[in-house]
């Protein structure tokens, strides 16, 4: 703690009249973030002898700045205040002084010339005051000037009445701004209330004093440049009328936040910021004595506000938390959501804190606007006890210490990431490329990175390199894509020697690919760039999986993702997800297109994350299929609440339907490009509710097939709804059983064993479990129909997908997945009368484990076809993958586990499935 006498200007203020001193002891009492202005600003107005009149607003309100900042000096220093009180004090003063001139400046401009009136909506005009920097984020300085925006809505004239001389809009709200300024920056007897900056207006000091929506609109979008999106984001209005500004936010949102992530925006920063560091070693060089800037200076406060508005930047347009306008707040944000570590947020938070203090203590001096230490050691003294510390010596010591910490945080950011080598390939156009001197060259440099087959590999970077699409592209994009395929070469090597096989070209021809498909998109290659470790893990993905490859190329956005460890050490949780999607479609209201990409992206994500942890081998086969289908499941259920609210007729709040899961979904075994199979069932007597419900699954359906800028959800088979094609797209909980009861086909049956309840109501889905059980439970007779049902509908998908190549086909072929599926639904068709537990949805591996131990089959038998449907699962998987859509393989590797099948085949069904299917 330290005396407020140390101010120079606390003491000049406290001397100029005897009643300051009593002042201040009252207010230094009080938070003075919660008090009330208005309050005492009356005090200061009446503060003047008996029987003249109260002071105009403009002494007021000069008294009143005077006496809150020295009482802020005094609450600072004397250790009754923290930061958080000083800048939020001085933002609702700032606040506050301009509501009030506004208003009595906006009553004088209209008693003259009549109120402003919108050519187009005839509706009375308001302006609206942006308050931009540290004001607009609520964290402004003691002595700081206030950056301000002046926003009319419309142009128009002013309604003169008699004896008013009428004005455009525009002149009207150009001469409300300079009384405004004036009103607030003027030198009186009393000072100034505060400095007012208008440069950042649109094309700043030559740009007209107040623009209207459409004009701020046009600027924005044909002139903005980068470094304004760095100064709107803390763009806030203090006067205007609600619809307005929200007007104006709409038109910003977009200008701020990118609806891509805009890793762009790093290389941006880091040429503005080099900008400012050579204006501030210019002027250290010039006056040796302004040295150690805090604000602008190597780490200093201008370094953490961009540490924490990169991440606005880049991540705002999709994550609304991160829109904040304080420094502080956002830092916090960042940390909760991972993208820094909480132990560095809470350094930077910790140097942000000082070097803010810092700052403030340098003008409580003499209420300057300075951020550079004082050039004599007395002052420099002065400061030290103001901060606390025992001499200048220690003052500098922690100075540079969180100086060197935010230095290198932020050369963590934003340092340029590219190098170069001596084996780097040059390619700088198409003709170069064809030379064939320089083609040798290249395949030199191939050979000494240690490729398989240079000759291949320099034929297949110059076939890419050639497309059109690159050619046409911008020449620093085409120098950014060179550099990232000269640091990717060595770790395609590196990527093949680390998992012991693999081909060194087919990784090339997926990365160039992949490159190829993201070239035009700046943002991508910036990310890529500044971000290194994220180029490795794509190589290290495209060579483990030529599916994974595809699907990067397919969604780039993805490379987010990639960022650091979250992606290997996310714990899939339903619940959050849920919890997560519900809070993003409700940031997006009544906007089906945006809606739509949040479920796709938030799919698109969670899908990532389970395929990375796939090929690091952290999933086996079957968690994966359950966590594929959970996230399914997941999807429907976020769809459907969504489209309910879509059916403008919608005659309840919440629909009684469900969603059934049949196929691979119904039996947790989905895979990562499955369809969604599944039946509509309801149970609503309203009159309305068929045609609202068979609305709703249209919409659903066509919600998560649409291809959108984001891709699509799942494609969607509904063939097993009752009566098929020809059948109504949703049925009554009523009309399924009596289908199911008295009309199903066998094959019906069939796909009823792998079937339950995905999403909707949860009444319903028990409902049908109940008509699921008594159907399967029905008593067959062993000499029944049954038997010739399944193998007449196994022959008729065999000749509808025959195989004609010499390779064996894990699904279809005889002895493969479909004849393990069918024999334990046929199983579970014939027993579960007798033996109901056969009637749980356990899965295959399961149920043919239960039959084992129940003697229906031979329990040895049994185990062995479930060891064959395991590895087929796991084949299939690895063929998916590598992106063969169909799987087959080698019959030799497969043909025990085959054999063991059809000997299975054989004992129940008393035929060889092999001579069945000829």
């Amino acid at each position: 703690m330290s005396s407020p006498s140390v101010s120079r200007f606390y003491q000049r203020w406290l001397a100029a009249a005897p009643d300051r001193a009593a002042k201040t002891d009252e207010l230094a009492q009080l938070s003075l973030a919660q008090i009330n202005l208005a309050d005492f600003l009356a005090k200061e107005a009446q503060a003047v002898p008996a029987g003249a009149p109260p002071l105009p607003l403009m002494r007021a309100m000069r008294r009143l700045r005077n006496l809150l900042v020295c009482t802020l000096i005094r609450r600072d220093l004397e250790g009754k205040a923290n930061l958080a009180e000083v800048v939020e004090a001085m933002t609702r003063f700032a606040d506050f002084a301009i509501q009030q001139h506004m208003a009595e400046l906006q009553a004088e401009l209209v008693a003259a010339h009549g109120q402003p009136i919108g050519r187009d909506s005839g509706l009375p005009q308001e302006m609206i005051v942006l308050a931009m920097g540290k004001q607009g984020g609520g964290e402004l300085n003691v002595s700081s000037d206030i950056d301000l925006i002046f926003v009319y809505p419309e142009d128009g004239d002013t309604a003169a009445g008699p004896g008013q001389r009428s004005l455009s809009n525009h002149e009207f709200f150009v001469r409300l701004g300079k009384k405004l300024i004036a009103a607030l920056a003027e030198i009186t007897e009393d000072g100034y209330t505060f400095r007012v900056d208008m440069a950042l207006r649109p094309n700043g000091g030559s740009g007209p004093l107040a623009a209207s929506l459409g004009m701020v609109e046009r600027y924005l979008i044909v002139q903005g440049r980068e470094w304004e999106r760095y100064a709107w984001v803390k763009a806030r209005a203090v006067t205007g009328r609600a619809e307005d500004i929200a007007a104006l936010d709409a038109i910003v949102r977009p200008f701020c936040f990118r609806r891509y992530l805009d890793f762009g925006v790093i290389d941006a920063i880091r040429n503005m910021h080099a900008q400012i560091r050579a204006e501030v070693n210019r002027q250290e060089r010039l006056h040796p004595d302004r040295s150690n800037n805090v604000k602008l200076g190597r780490g200093g406060i201008r370094e953490i506000e961009f540490l924490a508005q990169v991440f606005q930047l880049i991540r705002g347009g999709r994550d609304a938390a991160l829109r904040d306008r304080s420094t502080r707040t956002t830092l916090r944000i960042i940390a909760e959501k991972g993208l820094l570590s909480h132990a560095i947020v809470y350094q930077l938070l910790a140097s942000y804190t000082f070097l803010r203090n810092l700052e403030h203590r340098l003008q409580y001096l003499d209420d300057a606007q300075t951020h550079t230490l004082p050039a004599n050691d007395t002052d420099r003294q002065t400061v030290a006890e103001m901060m606390g510390l025992p001499d200048v010596a220690t003052l500098l010591s922690q100075l540079e210490a969180h100086r060197h910490f935010v230095a290198g945080q932020f050369d963590e950011m934003f340092s340029d990431k590219t190098e170069t080598s001596d084996n780097d390939i040059e390619l700088q156009s198409s003709n170069e490329c064809a030379d064939p001197d320089n083609r040798e060259v290249m395949v030199a440099r191939f050979h000494a990175l240690g490729f398989d087959d240079p000759e291949a590999a320099t034929k297949r970077l110059i076939a890419t390199w050639q497309a059109p699409r690159l050619q046409s592209m911008p020449e620093a994009s085409r120098n950014r894509l060179q550099g990232l395929i000269n640091t990717a070469l060595p770790l395609i090597v590196q990527a093949a020697q680390e998992s012991s096989g693999g081909s060194q070209l087919a990784t090339l021809g997926r990365l160039l690919d992949f490159l190829e498909a993201i070239a035009r998109r700046s943002a991508y290659l910036s990310l890529l760039t500044e971000y290194p470790h994220t180029l490795a893990r794509v190589i290290r993905m495209v060579h483990a999986s030529g599916w994974a490859a595809q699907f990067l190329s397919q969604h780039p956005i993805l490379l987010d993702e990639l960022l650091d460890d979250r992606i290997r050490n996310a714990v899939f949780d339903p619940v959050a997800l849920a919890a997560d999607i519900d809070t993003q479609l409700a940031a997006a209201p009544g906007d089906t297109e945006r809606q739509m990409d949040i479920l796709r992206e938030i799919h698109h994500a969670q899908l990532f994350h389970l395929l990375a942890q796939d090929l690091a081998g952290d999933l086996t086969v079957e968690k994966l299929a359950d966590y594929l289908s959970a996230l399914a499941d997941t999807i429907v259920a976020a769809t459907i609440k969504a489209v309910w609210q879509t059916v403008a007729t919608r005659h309840r709040d919440v629909p009684l339907f469900t969603v059934i899961a049949y196929g691979k979904l119904g039996g947790k075994e989905l895979g990562y490009v499955s369809d969604l199979d599944v039946i509509f069932l309801y149970d609503d007597a309203d009159q309305d509710a068929p045609a609202q419900y068979a609305k709703l699954a249209q919409r659903f359906i066509t919600w998560m097939t649409s291809h959108t800028s984001a891709g699509i959800l799942f494609d969607i088979d509904t063939a097993l709804r009752p009566d098929g094609a020809s059948g109504m797209l949703v049925s009554s909980v009523a009309s399924f059983e009596k289908y199911q009861s008295n009309s199903a086909w066998v094959w019906e049956h069939q796909a009823l064993t792998r079937a339950r309840y995905c999403a909707g109501d949860t009444a319903i889905g028990q409902r049908f479990e109940q008509i699921r059980e008594a159907v399967l439970r029905k008593e067959r007779p062993a000499d029944g129909p049954l038997k010739q049902e399944v193998l007449a509908m196994r022959q008729r998908m065999y000749d509808a997908k025959p195989n004609h190549s010499a390779l064996f086909d894990l699904k279809q072929d005889p002895g493969g997945m479909i004849d393990i599926e069918f024999i334990v639904q046929f199983l579970v068709l014939q027993h579960a009368a007798a033996y109901p537990e056969l009637t749980a949805n356990f899965g295959n591996i399961a149920l043919l484990r239960m039959c084992g131990e129940l003697g229906l089959i031979d329990a040895g038998l049994a185990a062995r076809v479930a060891d064959a449907y395991r590895q087929y699962r796991k084949l299939q998987h690895q063929l998916r993958l590598q992106g063969q859509d169909l799987a087959r393989i080698a019959p030799e590797l497969v043909e025990q586990h085959a054999a063991q099948v059809s000997a299975l085949w054989q004992a129940i069904f008393g035929v060889n499935v092999a001579d069945q299917q000829q």
